[in-house]
């Protein structure tokens, strides 16, 4: 049987719900441990140590995860950025919500959910004034 080969790193396939919540432990603590991921995971959602291993090995199959097996514990790190992978969904969620309307997802992101707070509001200013000087 002939070993599978890593999907290219440059354009890894869209990551899964189960696979993006790992990349999310991953974002947030760095090269980790599969046991470290799974107990990161499991402080909200009971979940199978296994189910975190069969997950990761997939992951690494497909180009999303990098794995160093230098130790007795491989330690996973992800190939895909967390702001890479935000322009990715995000760039899909206008297309097919919004109708490609950047004012529609922006009206209704600060519409719902959690309020913007004061230093979230003071980013969203400069952005815009950002783009108002590049509109002149």
């Amino acid at each position: 049987m002939s070993p599978r080969k890593t999907a290219q790193v440059s354009n890894p396939p869209e990551p899964t719900e189960a696979e993006l919540e790992i990349l999310q432990v991953l974002w947030q603590h760095g090269d980790c441990t599969v046991r470290q991921v799974h107990e990161s995971l499991a402080r909200d959602t009971p979940v199978a140590y296994t189910t975190v291993l069969t997950t990761l090995q997939i992951m690494h199959q497909k180009g999303l995860v990098k794995r160093d097996e230098s130790e007795r514990a491989h330690v996973y790190a992800a190939t895909l950025s967390q702001r890479r992978a935000q322009k990715r969904f995000l760039g899909k969620l206008l297309h097919r919500v919004f109708e490609g309307s950047s004012t529609e997802l922006v009206m209704q992101a600060l519409g719902s959910g959690k309020p913007a707070s004061a230093e979230e509001l003071a980013m969203i200013r400069a952005r815009l004034k950002e783009l108002e000087e590049q509109h002149k």
